[in-house]
């Protein structure tokens, strides 16, 4: 497929307006790891073959599995859509899918997991992703390569002869079918992910010719033609729909060929992606919000993981994350869902977003008594903080009192907020500031 006919299958930028307004999304990698509970990669990090992986399949029972507590927590935290991992690397399936036997319905639980989960979230108003995984550490004909947990094996390259990765595509293609079929409208496909760079002796890493990534976009775009697909196909002649960098917060809005992208972090509430259960870098609510903030004031959204227990539960530092966010979403929504980088420059310790003629400043550290902004002088109609509506007032060029007091006279071009000496108990304050009409920054393309 040349390039010209591949870039046809990128979704336009309109249809991807709802995700761009929405901002906040949930993660969640479930899977036969977190019986384990220590990474979702310990098949391959433990280098376990399938013999030694098989237990945690025949006692995979999540009998605490509630989808529409998730759902309700989710929604409460101010998150718009959700990403599932259908299939994550161990090849392990939350579907009854008729592709193969390794999935949930053989396990001790016996039930489909992904149905009454797209009805839960459904139910709540959010939109639905799914997650699936392009690695499978379980399938017959997923050849041994540099991140196989067999990779070690003195007879790697002879397990090798006897599998070929294009039945393994074809398989790829008839579970996606299943996916976009069988579960209603999908509105995200998150494919994970491509590595054709890594090498380890004569084992080389997987792209897209093993995916067979251009018949796998056109299969998804024939049966979900709205869809946004993520940018992990290794597929360099697609624009792709957004570009999810990973557990990292870019400097910038990211750009491809000079033109800002859209675009989604992903991370963690801790370290790990999956239930990690002695797992200790969990974050401070403080970088939690900040986060978030620091994402959309870039013209970012954010999907913030969750690794649900192996009985089908959020466990308490998850709930506290989750309580943060909707402690925090519950006053300053506006200031998040439906905003983009502003146009403005942000004075120190500050992060910005905006919606029109509304831009909101979010102070990360609190200063004493005078936020100076001096790009905004003659600018403001109105301002006050989002938390409780109460008026933030600035000083006026004639304030013949600062001068008097400071020797420090405000100048027509300068303008100073002048705030409470104790910070507000709320994780971030934030000023919303109405912009009178003529004044009104044009937002970020």
């Amino acid at each position: 497929m040349d390039a010209d006919n591949l870039q046809s299958l990128a979704l336009p930028e309109e249809k991807k307006a709802w995700f761009v307004h929405d901002r906040f999304g949930m993660f969640v990698h479930w899977g036969l790891y977190a019986l384990p509970a220590r990474h979702e990669w310990v098949k391959s990090r433990e280098e376990l073959n399938d013999a030694d992986y098989q237990k945690y399949f025949d006692h995979f029972d999540p009998d605490l599995y509630d989808p529409r507590e998730w759902a309700r927590r989710a929604k409460a935290a101010g998150m718009k859509y959700v990403v599932l991992t259908t299939k994550h690397h161990e090849g392990f399936c939350l579907w009854d899918t008729k592709a193969t036997d390794f999935k949930v319905t053989n396990t001790p639980y016996g039930k489909d997991l992904l149905r009454p989960f797209v009805d839960a979230f459904r139910a709540e108003g959010l939109r639905i992703g799914f997650y699936y995984s392009l690695i499978d550490w379980h399938h017959p004909d997923f050849t041994v390569d540099p991140r196989h947990p067999q990779r070690n094996h003195p007879d790697a390259m002879k397990i090798n002869e006897g599998r070929d990765i294009k039945r393994y595509a074809a398989f790829m293609r008839e579970q996606v079918r299943e996916l976009l079929t069988e579960f209603g409208q999908i509105d995200i496909m998150w494919f994970d992910f491509s590595y054709p760079q890594w090498k380890l002796g004569e084992l080389v890493g997987k792209g897209h010719r093993d995916w067979e990534s251009e018949k796998l976009v056109r299969l998804v775009r024939e049966l979900a033609p709205d869809i946004i697909i993520n940018n992990r196909l290794d597929l360099a002649g697609l624009q792709p729909d957004i570009v999810t960098p990973e557990q990292y917060m870019p400097r910038a809005w990211p750009k491809r060929d000079g033109r800002r992208v859209v675009w989604e972090a992903c991370h963690t509430l801790s370290g790990s992606w999956g239930y990690h259960r002695d797992e200790d870098t969990w974050k401070s609510a403080e970088q939690l919000v900040q986060m978030l903030i620091g994402t959309v004031a870039m013209g970012g959204n954010l999907l913030m993981n969750v690794g649900p227990t192996a009985r089908g539960t959020l466990d308490h530092r998850a709930i506290s994350a989750l309580a943060t966010y909707e402690e925090w979403m519950a006053v300053h929504e506006r200031s998040i869902v439906g905003c983009t980088q502003s146009d403005f420059t942000a004075p120190p310790d500050c992060r910005l977003t905006q919606n029109g003629d509304r831009l909101y400043i979010h102070l990360f550290n609190w200063p004493y008594r005078h936020l100076h902004f001096d790009a905004l002088a003659g600018k403001i109609e109105y301002a006050q903080f989002l938390h409780d509506g109460s008026e933030v007032t600035w000083l006026r060029p004639s304030s013949n009192t600062l001068w008097v007091n400071t020797q420090f006279p405000v100048a027509e071009d300068e303008l100073t907020f002048v705030l409470p000496v104790r910070r507000p108990k709320v994780v971030v304050p934030v000023i919303e500031v109405k912009l009178k009409a003529a004044s009104a920054a044009g937002l970020q393309d």
